[in-house]
């Protein structure tokens, strides 16, 4: 994130008076509105003339993230300082554009399963030799920097002491999970942007922020509990 953008965020952050988890990192939720008793995730993008940048590499963990999150987009004004006016989206305001994307790349995301699923134990002989067991150097040169130091020996399911041990069939999973995810790196799109068309239909806040920002996600709350079906 640039500096200006965590600016703007910030800044958005105390306009409407929201919560932001300690030692967020950047894939995490950017911010939580308490109301209620609940903690309302929320995403919070600058909006340009050019509409809404959104991420690198949009792909099916974003669209996992974004399923249930609702939206702030600060308008500011030329030269980027000021906040002028902002747009809120419920989850359900946002569905026809993550459904948009989320087609576009599904062939992609199926491509990879494919592939994933085509690698079997004479994919990890071929690459390292048949052996009674594989090592960490085994795994870490198919994992690279994929997973962190915890992971593998979680994964290792024939470990003497404290030398980590794997199966032929571990380091099939192994392989295949790097598949996966070499894969899907290739099944994301580029930073695509939310047109200023689409926020503009989206209801308008410019006085009281916090104020109406909770009037219009308590609106959206009791909408959804009253078309939820009753329990018997």
């Amino acid at each position: 994130m640039s500096v200006q953008d965590d600016q703007r965020e910030k800044q958005m952050v105390d306009r409407f008076n929201l919560d932001v988890p300690e030692n967020r990192k950047r894939s995490d939720i950017d911010a939580y509105l308490t109301i209620d008793g609940q903690e309302i995730p929320f995403e919070l993008k600058s909006a340009t003339s050019k509409g809404v940048s959104t991420v690198r590499d949009l792909g099916p963990n974003h669209f996992a993230k974004w399923k249930n999150i609702h939206w702030i987009f600060g308008v500011y004004n030329s030269g980027g300082t000021q906040l002028l006016h902002s747009y809120y989206a419920s989850p359900d305001a946002m569905v026809e554009w993550i459904s948009n994307k989320e087609r576009y790349v599904l062939p992609d995301v199926e491509l990879a399963e494919h592939a994933m699923r085509g690698v079997r134990a004479d994919s990890v002989i071929n690459l390292l030799g048949e052996k009674d067991f594989y090592t960490k150097e085994d795994a870490k040169w198919i994992m690279k920097n994929q997973w962190k130091t915890a992971q593998y020996a979680e994964a290792a399911d024939l470990s003497v002491g404290k030398e980590i041990r794997y199966s032929l069939e571990r380091m099939v999973e192994l392989m295949q999970e790097r598949c996966r995810y070499v894969m899907s790196r290739g099944a994301t799109l580029n930073n695509p942007h939310i047109p200023p068309s689409y926020i503009a239909n989206l209801p308008k806040i410019t006085n009281e922020p916090a104020i109406r920002l909770r009037q219009l996600v308590r609106a959206y709350l009791e909408s959804t509990s009253s078309t939820e079906d009753p329990t018997a």
